[in-house]
Formats: structure tokens, sequence, C-alpha cells
């Protein structure tokens, strides 16, 4: 078609006259940058002060150049796969079958999560050695330092997914229909679902690169860890990070990369995908018609709305978790239970604020029942401390299920390990119902018993708000694994036993604060992944009537516009019913996943362990004198081990979880995706409870009997504890954690790859295409 000038600079016209944003969507862009301001500030702070003496110096700077060498090597591969992914979306664009927009926004999502996992590993190894230093002095000075370095982390993760996502919408929503007033955005009349559609791709990015950082960091921390508890604990009876073992300096890295850029890189896309999906079913409430809505305002500007407040929320949660950074304190003789208490303190503060200002905020931003949504992010909040606190009951050996354990490992390894697996499945129960109660909530509470998406956009506002003061709750996660390091630091060090103790004080906290971090991951990505099965359809939505030209469907022997479509219409179209194969199909395929990625992920570990375990008894058998202290190990050795075994598996769980869902999809349709959607969220949300609560529970039975119980350090009950966290390490640091990213990566793809689902007989399927109905 023709264009003239004049008719490119009307529309372009009539495009910049669009409704402007709701004054407080702009909190979002405005506390993004503070959060980055604050992290760069606390990261100065950090490099101010003192590493301590040579030889701390030197050991945090083997730990540094491990962790970067690392991080080099996976972003290399992560860099091949999203090159691959980039050029597979430049054909689907090309023939018509995706927005030439997705591949760019897809890389962006890729981009800030990795650059996030960059800075925080950079902060976590600058903080340890300064973190020993500052126990010389006090427990809180410690703290102190450890919270602040961990709060890098969190305010970068934070600031740069609500940048990225707020930036995005600008140009999507102001500058593009400008430049290119005939491309790109079509719907001159309400582009929001266009808009809100191509953003999701950005969550497939975050999704694919977290899922990289989650599984090749958890690969290489446990390989680390096994090597080191094995050989360095059970066999040649040396203590925890011992200079003399070969593998320890590989175990203090693994801290990082496992830990810190890999939960970093999690929380990062399970924020930026909580917000994308309740902003799309935001959009999708109000439909694609521009008729007068009884409130007096368009689908538009309804639609601007319903998108500016999971923004606002997260504006407001970075602003508390800024606060209540600054709040935590504790006592020179503080107990672990006050360090808790003194951490939860910045929790509650942030979460009461957060309860205190959202209904204010709801009112001024006059989104429809304020009252009933404020409500429903008040479920979010106590769902999120419900599972946190569950975890820590579960987790923490100042509660009975951790103790029992311990009591079992008296008697034997079995005992131990049967103990372990009970409490990890016991501990799946009550967070399980917790979260449903959570749904139901907010779902009936939001509208959903006249309107399904309305109350599945309660559900995505719910998971917002347990998110919303993720700038905190991170913060006390990558605080842990500093902690660590920093006790591994005093004791190759040899500095004086009072500086490990406290260091021991606060990584066992950082142990219970890493499984609340855990409980949180996993209870959002339920939320959220719940939220996109509505989001997926939309899309498909999207894809028949703007990418396909599909103006009407034949639904139960009616014709119905495709714009006009209800999400029961949707699902009659597809007959989504359990009566259908295709959908009990991708239930089962959806379950085989789950179990199968979790297989993959774990047989890696012990891959790599194998290879790691080799590798230090080699060292103690032919270098004499190590285990005297007279020969230096070879730490570089490990170090190399980890990080190429790493390299190698992570890519084919990573790759089963992108090619699933889009071979589902191309036989099955879309029965079949939403199928293996839930089959996946059903049995993926319960595995990943169980599996990080059973390895957390082990880990801190061995820390009990350390601490004196049972008979103490070495004892028979020692060994078989050891054992436990051994096998309960690859639970908990890689295929649990990396369960929940799998949930939410399978629906983005699902998501972003619609359109080639709905070529193949507008998403019947290739089986339905091939033989009819």
């Amino acid at each position: 078609m023709h264009i003239t000038l004049s008719s490119y600079l009307l529309e372009g016209a009539a495009n910049a006259a669009r409704p402007p944003l709701p004054w407080l969507w702009w909190l979002g862009p405005m506390t993004a940058l503070i959060a980055l301001g604050v992290a760069f500030l606390l990261y100065r702070q950090l490099m101010q002060l003192s590493e301590g003496n040579d030889r701390m110096k030197e050991i945090a700077q083997a730990v540094r150049e491990g962790a970067m060498a690392y991080l080099r090597r996976q972003y290399r591969v992560v860099a091949v796969v999203f090159g691959v992914l980039f050029a597979i979306f430049l054909v689907l664009a090309f023939f018509d079958l995706q927005n030439p927009i997705v591949p760019f926004a897809f890389l962006t999502g890729g981009l800030f999560s990795g650059l996030c996992g960059f800075i925080g590993m950079k902060t976590a190894t600058n903080a340890s050695a300064r973190t020993a230093f500052a126990a010389t002095q006090s427990l809180n000075s410690a703290l102190q330092v450890a919270l602040r370095g961990g709060a890098v982390m969190g305010l970068v993760v934070v600031g740069f997914a609500l940048l990225d996502i707020t930036v995005w919408f600008l140009l999507l929503y102001n500058v593009f229909p400008i430049l290119f007033p005939t491309n790109f955005i079509s719907l001159a009349e309400n582009p929001l679902p266009q808009i809100t559609a191509i953003m999701l791709s950005f969550g497939m990015g975050a999704s694919t690169q977290a899922l990289f950082a989650r599984v090749g960091g958890g690969i290489y921390t446990k390989a680390a860890d096994v090597g080191a508890d094995l050989v360095g604990k059970v066999e040649a009876n040396i203590p925890e990070d011992d200079p003399r073992n070969p593998a320890t300096i590989a175990d203090n890295v693994g801290d990082n990369v496992g830990d810190v850029a890999g939960m970093g890189a999690d929380l990062y896309e399970s924020y930026a995908g909580s917000i994308l999906a309740t902003a799309a079913l935001g959009v999708a409430t109000v439909g694609f018609k521009g008729t007068e809505l009884l409130s007096g305002k368009t689908p538009l500007e309804m639609g601007m709305i319903y998108i500016a407040a999971p923004i606002a929320l997260a504006a407001v949660g970075i602003l508390l978790s800024i606060l209540a950074i600054f709040v935590v304190r504790s006592k020179e003789d503080a107990t672990q239970g006050e360090l808790i208490a003194a951490l939860s303190r910045g929790l509650y503060i942030s979460s009461v604020g957060i309860a205190v200002l959202s209904l204010p905020l709801f009112l001024i931003l006059g989104i429809p029942n304020p009252i009933n949504l404020w409500l429903v992010v008040l479920t979010g909040l106590a769902v999120g401390i419900a599972v946190g606190k569950l975890t820590e009951y579960y987790t923490s050996h100042a509660f009975e299920p951790t103790r029992s354990i311990a009591s079992h490992a008296s008697t034997s390894v079995a005992t131990a390990m049967i103990e372990g697996l009970a409490v990890g499945m016991r501990s799946g129960g009550l967070p399980v119902a917790v979260v449903v109660i959570g749904i139901v909530i907010s779902f009936y509470m939001s509208g959903g018993a006249g309107n399904i998406l309305l109350g599945l956009y309660g559900v995505g506002m719910a998971a917002v708000s347990m998110l919303s003061t993720l700038g905190f709750t991170l913060a006390t996660d990558a605080y842990g694994p500093i902690a660590d390091n920093a006790g591994g630091n005093a004791e190759m060090s040899k500095l004086d036993p009072m500086v490990r103790h406290r260091t021991d004080q606060l990584d066992a906290v950082g142990n219970t604060t890493a499984a609340i971090g855990k409980g949180f991951a996993i209870g959002s990505a339920a939320l959220t992944a719940m939220a996109l099965l509505a989001a997926y359809l939309e899309e498909i939505r999207l894809v028949l009537h703007e990418l396909r030209g599909v103006d009407t469907l034949l639904v139960d022997g009616q014709i119905v516009k495709v714009t006009e479509m209800t999400i029961q219409q949707f699902m009659s179209f597809y007959n989504v019913t359990l009566l259908n194969p295709a959908v009990l199909v991708g239930v089962f395929a959806g379950v085989a996943t789950t179990f199968y990625f979790s297989a993959m992920t774990m047989s890696a570990v012990g891959r790599a362990a194998g290879g790691m375990v080799d590798e230090v008894r080699r060292q103690f058998r032919e270098i004499a004198g190590i285990l005297e202290g007279k020969a230096k190990p070879d730490y570089a050795r490990c170090v190399e081990i980890s990080t190429v075994a790493a390299q190698r598996e992570m890519i084919d769980p990573a790759l089963l979880s992108i090619v699933i869902p889009v071979l589902t999809g191309i036989v099955f349709g879309v029965a079949g995706v939403l199928g293996l959607l839930v089959g996946a969220l059903a049995s993926g949300f319960s595995m990943a409870l169980t599996m990080s609560n059973a390895g957390g529970a082990w880990d801190n039975a061995k820390k009990y009997i350390e601490g004196g119980e049972h008979g103490g350090k070495g004892s028979d009950a020692h060994k078989a504890a050891v054992v436990g966290d051994t096998v309960g390490d690859p639970f908990k640091d890689t295929a649990g954690p990396s369960l929940n990213i799998l949930i939410k990566l399978m629906s983005m793809v699902s998501v972003v790859f619609a359109g080639l689902i709905v070529a193949f007989s507008n998403g019947q399927g290739l089986l339905l295409m091939l033989f009819g109905r």
C-alpha cells in the first residue's frame, strides 16, 4: 500500500495524541533509578572498607577470579543459545508469525538478567573478605557489611527489571507509533493488547537466562561442595573450608555462582514475569473495543490504569525495601533466633508498608473495586510470609523437623536419609494449601465469579504484592553466601576463632533466609504461572486477529468475533476438557517433564561431583605434604573442573524446557499446551517445595550436630548427616530451585511461540489438521 508523507505524519500525530499515562505509573521508572542509585552508593561504601591482611586479600582474589571466569564462560554459551533463538524469532517475524519487535525485546530481557548476575557476583565476591574483617570488630559490623553487599544485588534486580519494563512500554506506546505509525503497533484505537503481548517476550528472555544461571550455577556449586565435603570432611577428616582441601576455593566460588548470580536471575524473572503477566491480564479485562465503559473511560484509559497498578505497587515496594535495609541491627551477643528476628524486622516493616500504602495507591489511581484489590494485596503478602515461615519451620534446626533428622542420624545414614525425604514431602503440604487458599481468595475477591480474566488479574496482583519487597528479601538471600564465604576466608586465613564463630552465626541465619527466599520464589512462581495460562490464551487471540487476519470463529454452532470471545468460548473452541486426549497427553507430558528435568539436573551434579571427588583424591595421593599443611593444593584445577562441567551439563535441561512446549503445541495444539502447563505447574510446584526443603533440612541437621548435639563433629551421627547434606545439596541448590523457573519458562515459551502454534489449523494442532475432527 502506497503511503504519502502527509498520511504518515497524520497517523503519527494521531498516535502521539493518545491519552497520557497515569501519573502514578511514573513511579516505576523513578524508583527504578533510585534503586540503582542506592545500589551504586552501597557498592562504593563497601569498596572503601578494608579486606584485612594479605592472606585474606589473596583468598578473596582467588574466589573473585574463579567466579568471573565462570561467568565469562557461561555468558559465551548463553550468547550462542540466545543468538539461535533470536534468529528463529526473526524467521517467525518474516513469515508474520510474530511481531518484528519480539526478537529484540527477548534479547533485552536476557541482557538485563545477565547484567544483574554480573553485578551481584562482583559485589558478593568483594564483600566476603570485608565481612570477615568486620567480624574481627563486632557481630553487627559483619551483619551490616554482608547485608548491604546482598542489598546491592536486591536493588539492582528490582531496579533493572522495572526500568526495562517501563522503558519498553514508553517506546512501544509513545515512540514507535510516531516513528513507525504503519508498522509494528497496528492497533491505532487501542494498542495495549499488542504492547503487553510483545513485552511478555521480554519475560522469556529473562526466564531463559535465569534457567541457565540457576542450572549452571547449581551444578558448579554442588560439584565443588560434594567434592569438598565427601573427601575433605568424611575421608580426610579435616574441617570445612580448611586450606588443605583442594576444592575449598571452588566451593567458595560455587556459593556465589549458584546462590548469588543464580538466585538473582531466578527472582529477576519472577519479578518481571509477575508484572508483565498481570499487566497483560489487566488489559485483557477491558477488551479491544473502544466503546465507553460505565466509568466513563475508554478501554484504552482503563487498560492504562490496570497496567499502572502492578508497576506502582512494585515501585512503592522498592522504596520500602530501601528503608528496610537500613533498619536491620543486631546485638553483639545475638543468638540465631535474634539474628533471624533482626532480618525479619526489615521484612515486616516493608510488608506492613505495602499493606498500608496500597489502598491509597489504588484509590488515587481510580482502579475499580479498590478495597477488594487491596484485600488481594494483603492476601499476597500473607501467602508470601506464610510460605516463608513454613519453609523456616521445616528447614531451621530451631524446630522439630530438622532436629528429627539429626536424631535419626545417630542411628544410621539410611534412617537420616529416610527422615529427610519424609520431612521434604511433608513440607509440601501446608505451603501448597496456603497458595491454593491465596489463589481462591484473590480470584473471587477481585471479581473472578463474573469475569474470569478479572479474577486472574487479582491472582497476578497477589503475585506482584508477594514480590513487591523483593529488594529486601533478595538482600537477605544474597547475604547468606557472603557470610558463608566470609567464614571460609576466616578459616583459611587462620583468624581468631571468635571471627569464625561470628561468621558461622551469620551463615546459619543465611541458610534459613536462603530457604525462605526459595519459598518466596516457588510460591510466586505458582501464582505467576497461573496468570500466564490466561495470558497465553490472550496471546492466541491476538495472533489470530492481528497476525493471521481471522475475524470470526465458529464456536458451539455460533459465529463469534475473535475480539469478543470470552475465555470460556476459547476453551470450547479448542476443546479444552479432560475428555480431550490432547489435554490429558499434555498433562502427562508436563508431569513427565518435571521429573525428567529434575533427573537431568541431579545426574549432572553427580557426574560433575564424581570428577571433583577423583581430583581431590588424586591431589591428596600425589601431592606430598598437603594434609600436613606443607604443600599448597592445586585450587585452580578444581575450579576448572567445576566450570567446564557446569557449562557442558546445563545445556540439555535448558533446551528441554524450550523444545517441549513448542513440540506439544505443534502436534496437539492449544489444548495440549494448556494441559502441559497445568501438569508442569501442579507437579513442579510440589516437587520444588519437597526438594528445596528436604535439602535445607539435611543441611541444617548437619549444622545442628556440628553445634555439639548427638556427639558433635567427627561422630557417627555427624558423618551420617554429612552424607544427607551431600545428597540434599543438588536437591536444594540445583533441581529444586530450577523447577520454579521451568514452570514459568515453559509458559513464556508457549506465549512467544503462539504464532507458530496457531499456524497449524488455527491452533488446533497437527493431528487434527491431518485427521480432522
